[in-house]
């Protein structure tokens, strides 16, 4: 460890006891952190005018894993990786070889993802559709990836519908929404006793005129007629501009139907930029409710993963940059002097309040996050310790020129 890194270390964590903080416990919360990595990050993606391809992207679900893995062993906290099922399981011979993949990187497969939006079928909606054996193709592949959930062990089960009308009068509003609502309690009925089903919602696209999962509030009815173990998923870019995202973060929470996120950043619409990337303040507001509700009685169990498209960046080096942005907003959410916050709401000083918040959010935690990095063994700068492995140019020279299989926006 250079001189210079050890005295910054030193410093802040002197600094941060003598604010009250019990820095030993920041650092175990730090270490437990779980962040799942999506199979399609690492896959070549582009939009919709077509691909961006990389010599060293993944296309088997192997490929996909490994890289994964990669992830997990330089940053330490991103034990667990996504599939989608149309894109990352082609036939049976891909599924089987999910476990000694996921061995051998040293991760575990986090969420399932159905696909249900790219079959020609639905056009005018999978669980929504009005012709029932549009509805049945959807179910049986949602069934089936449940069981698939069982065969690797997950315990998740992520949906998002593309399903939505693109103009007045296309489809009955009301009706849309029995059929998916009884589309999800065929579905919810078969989840095994410890798989969650997550329900994601998005406010437009690719339906123009009415989604018909367009918000929080739609997700949370669904999930409330269905059972406990149903929950809301939240996509950081799945908000029209201005949405108050960690107010609905707070509401989820404090109802107990949060169940996960979709971590991202957006600028203008579902853009699927890096986590942080333009609005970091933003992003600390949301982690300093979700690490507030750690810190009451019966926390609530959350699933943190990532979904993003880097297109035009190198995947993996990416992927490793989102995990540490994850990590730099959970740090200095842990920095908040609640105790100050509380007293500072309750005196009505508003700007005392919102400077609890500032001085956390300003504190540089890279010394302390590099610290508990050390402290598990690893590289206290992941990046450059993942651009010295040669692991990418491995990949490139052996990946290259080869026909992909798999990814997004291919």
């Amino acid at each position: 460890m250079s001189t210079l890194r050890k005295q910054a270390q030193d410093l802040l964590v002197a600094q941060l006891t003598d604010r009250g903080l019990d820095v030993e416990a920041i650092k175990t919360r730090l270490r437990n952190q779980v962040i799942e990595t999506p199979s399609w990050g690492y896959a070549n993606s582009g939009t919709r005018f077509g691909a961006f391809r990389q010599p060293g992207a993944a296309g088997s679900i192997a490929e996909k894993i490994a890289d994964a893995g990669q992830v997990h062993k330089f940053t330490g906290v991103a034990p667990k990786v996504a599939m989608h099922v149309l894109w990352d399981l082609p036939n049976d011979e891909a599924l089987a070889s999910v476990p000694a993949a996921a061995a051998e990187a040293g991760v575990s497969i986090g969420s399932i993802n159905p696909n249900v939006f790219q079959d020609q079928a639905y056009k005018l909606g999978s669980l929504c559709s009005p012709f029932a054996g549009v509805r049945k193709q959807a179910v049986d592949h949602c069934l089936e990836s449940i069981e698939i959930g069982r065969q690797v062990d997950s315990k998740v089960l992520s949906m998002w519908l593309a399903d939505g009308t693109s103009f007045p009068g296309q489809d009955d509003l009301i009706d849309r929404k029995h059929r998916l609502l009884d589309s999800l309690r065929t579905l919810y009925d078969a989840l095994p006793a410890d798989m969650t089903m997550l329900i994601e919602y998005k406010f437009f696209e690719p339906a123009f005129y009415a989604t018909d999962l367009p918000d929080w509030g739609m997700s949370m009815l669904m999930c409330q007629k269905l059972g406990a173990q149903a929950k809301v998923l939240v996509d950081l870019g799945h908000h029209a501009q201005g949405v108050n995202i960690e107010q609905i973060v707070a509401n989820l929470i404090d109802e107990d139907m949060l169940g996960g996120f979709h971590f991202n950043n957006r600028k203008y619409a579902d853009d699927d930029l890096t986590v942080a990337s333009t609005n970091p303040y933003e992003f600390f507001l949301i982690y300093n409710e979700l690490a507030a509700a750690e810190e009451r009685p019966n926390a609530p169990h959350i699933e943190y993963m990532i979904d993003q498209s880097h297109n035009i960046k190198s995947k993996i080096a990416e992927m490793i940059q989102t995990v540490m942005n994850i990590q730099t907003a959970y740090a200095k959410a842990m920095l908040v002097d609640r105790g100050a916050l509380k007293a500072a709401q309750l005196a009505g000083d508003v700007q005392g309040a919102e400077l609890c918040l500032v001085s956390a959010y300003e504190t540089d935690v890279r010394p302390l996050v590099g610290l508990v990095r050390e402290e598990m063994g690893l590289d206290p700068e992941p990046l450059k310790a993942f651009a010295a492995s040669g692991y990418q140019a491995k990949v490139d020279a052996e990946r290259a020129n080869r026909v992909d299989a798999g990814g997004l926006g291919q």
